[in-house]
């Protein structure tokens, strides 16, 4: 459950205009968390790889519980994917400054992701609002 709370409250940072559009107070918060956006970012793209790696190393669970496995992969690729938007810059500064062939890869892989961001938060909302539910469904 807190991964489906955690995967909402990402795609809502990433996604502001979806925010903004309902709540015209949402902008002063969203604001207080900008400085923190690179941060925030980098923690849940190494937590979305950690659960992409964690689906494939309990591969067993496609046999006993394939709905959840599928459930835990998407929401881990959504959230690596919007924490790979939100740390880019961050990113760039600690890891990848050093390095000018990785620096031009993470910038390619990050103009392919760039004009789908809106679409992986609305995406990440879905996916995090059913992983809530399949939570208390499939109780694992």
């Amino acid at each position: 459950m807190i991964y489906g709370i955690s995967l909402i409250l990402l795609s809502i940072i990433a996604v502001p205009s979806l925010l903004l559009s309902k709540k015209p107070n949402a902008k002063e918060l969203l604001e207080k968390v900008a400085p923190y956006q690179g941060w925030i970012g980098l923690v849940f793209c190494i937590w979305g790889v950690w659960g992409i790696i964690t689906a494939f190393l309990h591969m067993g669970w496609l046999s006993a519980a394939p709905i959840w496995w599928i459930t835990l992969l998407a929401g881990s690729v959504v959230e690596a994917g919007l924490g790979f938007m939100l740390g880019y810059g961050l990113m760039n500064e600690l890891f990848l400054s050093k390095n000018e062939a990785a620096k031009e890869k993470a910038e390619m892989i990050r103009e392919k992701i760039a004009p789908k961001q809106g679409k992986l938060g609305i995406l990440g909302i879905i996916v995090g609002v059913w992983m809530i539910i399949a939570s208390f469904m499939f109780a694992i």
